[in-house]
């Protein structure tokens, strides 16, 4: 068969449901390979929006997904979202086209060495130089992506390898499982917990790639600990559970910062640094940290642990549940009450343009528990952040890794193809927006009906906050938008501009219940931000 063929029958040999991309030159022999094969491409409008469907696949799969641009430019236009599921720890497998091996030692169009530009955004990457090459390759390629931690790699692909002949089968796909942590290590956790006065949990993200809610809940609720998670780890613990504490995440002092800071044991659970850096939620270097988790700690001043308990971590979590002492006093949270009371007092609030906490009640009230929101990145992220109640994990999907503008609408139709049950709502800034606002007329073109919250203030909103706490003014941040209406309903979307408080609800209810691809235009109270800011820094001063 030819080495393209090959190339998909091992992407099928991996479970690959869906390669998302463009056709290109360089990559034509494996696109036409795909043509009757058990895999589904599906033709994006940008690289960058095939970069980030693949990311969000692969969050909320577990299985790597597949994004395939050509050589030069489509390969470079992949690198954003390569590197935002590299650090957001999402398996991903990049392909790309290249020039055929005769013309890569010199001067070529469209040339650029790819491999090396891959090599600092993935875990591994090579270039293919023998067809025979391809079953380890690709083996190797999504076994080291879906392996804790899980990212990204890349393969090259050049096109005189593409359409040699090769007489090769897939390899058997197998994948490594965590063994159980260290007796010694369970112990020694065990004994700095019974010296704790006031103990607290952060569960990252690696706990939801873990599936150790369950685990992480029944630890919690023998041992009496509050849980507070990170922003990529919302929904491990529902926050409808009376242990339950909120969100950090936050560069400024948050109410939930403050028990941090009282907190002499803090027991990490699936944590990774990228998330939330431990010199905020650290800063004096003086808290007793219990690492559990798959990997061992990453080395940081302020993260110096007392034990690393490195394994499975629902077994770790359950054996040291076995062995510790219950505390009998149960943990008082007001965090838990303030943020609730926060989100309460806006509930009904008429003030247009709408505030944040405004639009986070409506949409909470719009959604079931199942249901999922993509976050864009931009100041919305911090209130979907602080404020939005989560009950399930993979149900508010927020890089907090690499943090890249332009995910939300590519990401939603991701969640769409792997929970088409589920409702799912992109929020997204009108600056994300337009970076990858091109993926509606993919989502018209698939089916893949979902909402996109624009909230719109016509600034790049996070940076101007930050500008202004930082220097008293604005600096380059205003922009002008076209009409959204418009915009969406040219790409075959239906869509709706909110003009009053009150029709944000019935918006969302009514987009939702429709089925179809749905833009909704909703001004927001950019004003808000630095009213948070004020919030927070009294929050600070006062100690």
């Amino acid at each position: 068969m030819k080495a393209s063929e090959l190339i998909v029958k091992c992407l099928a040999n991996e479970g690959v449901g869906y390669v998302f991309g463009i056709p290109g030159e360089e990559n034509m022999d494996v696109v036409d390979a795909l043509v009757g094969s058990s895999i589904q491409f599906v033709t994006t409008r940008h690289e960058q929006g095939a970069a980030f469907m693949a990311d969000v696949y692969g969050r909320l799969t577990g299985q790597a997904g597949v994004c395939l641009a050509t050589l030069g430019p489509g390969a470079t236009n992949l690198l954003t979202g390569v590197a935002d599921a590299n650090l957001d720890r999402a398996p991903l497998v990049a392909l790309t086209g290249q020039a055929g091996s005769d013309r890569m030692h010199k001067e070529s169009h469209q040339y650029v060495d790819v491999v090396s530009l891959f090599r600092p955004i993935t875990k591994w990457n090579t270039s293919l130089r023998i067809p025979a090459m391809i079953p380890e390759a690709i083996r190797k390629a999504f076994k080291l992506a879906q392996t804790e931690k899980p990212g990204a790699t890349h393969i090259e692909i050049p096109e005189d390898i593409a359409v040699a002949e090769i007489d090769a089968v897939p390899l058997l796909v197998q994948s490594p499982h965590p063994g159980p942590a260290l007796e010694e290590q369970i112990e020694k956790a065990a004994g700095l917990f019974s010296q704790a006065r006031q103990p607290i949990i952060m569960a990252g993200n690696g706990a939801i790639r873990a599936h150790a809610g369950e685990a992480l809940i029944e630890f919690a609720e023998k041992l009496n600990i509050p849980v507070a998670t990170t922003f990529m780890g919302k929904g491990i613990v529902s926050d409808r559970h009376p242990l339950a504490h909120g969100a950090i995440g936050l560069q400024a002092p948050d109410h939930i910062n403050r028990a941090f800071a009282q907190a002499d044991l803090v027991i990490t659970v699936g944590y990774d640094l990228v998330e939330f850096a431990p010199s905020l939620w650290n800063p004096a270097h003086d808290k007793t940290i219990i690492h559990i988790d798959s990997s061992p700690a990453e080395v940081d001043a302020s993260y110096i642990v007392g034990v690393g308990v490195v394994g499975g971590l629902s077994t770790s979590l359950r054996e040291l549940a076995r062995i510790c002492v219950p505390r009998q006093e149960m943990p008082c949270l007001p965090v838990r009450g303030r943020l609730r009371e926060e989100l309460e007092q806006h509930r009904d609030d008429p003030v247009f343009p709408l505030k944040p906490q405004r639009i986070i009640s409506d949409l909470r009230r719009a959604l079931k528990d199942e249901d999922i929101v993509i976050s864009d990145v931009g100041a919305h992220k911090v209130w979907l952040a602080r404020l939005f109640p989560c009950y399930q994990p993979n149900t508010c999907i927020i890089s907090n890794g690499f943090a890249a503008m332009g995910i939300a609408v590519p990401g939603a139709i991701a969640a769409k193809l792997v929970h088409p049950n589920r409702r799912v709502v992109a929020v997204t800034g009108d600056g994300g927006f337009l970076m990858n606002s091109q993926e509606l007329e993919t989502a018209v073109r698939l089916g893949t009906g979902f909402v996109t919250l624009v909230l719109n203030d016509r600034t790049y909103g996070l940076i101007k906050w930050k500008q202004i706490n930082r220097f008293a003014r604005p600096a380059f941040t205003d922009f002008g938008n076209p009409d959204f209406v418009k915009y969406a309903e040219s790409f075959g979307a239906q869509a709706w501009r909110v003009q009053a408080a009150g029709e944000l609800l019935p918006a969302l209810q009514s987009a939702l219940d429709s089925g179809k691809v749905t833009v909704i235009d909703c001004p927001v109270d950019f004003a808000e931000n630095l009213k948070l800011s004020e919030e927070l820094n009294a929050l600070a001063g006062a100690g």
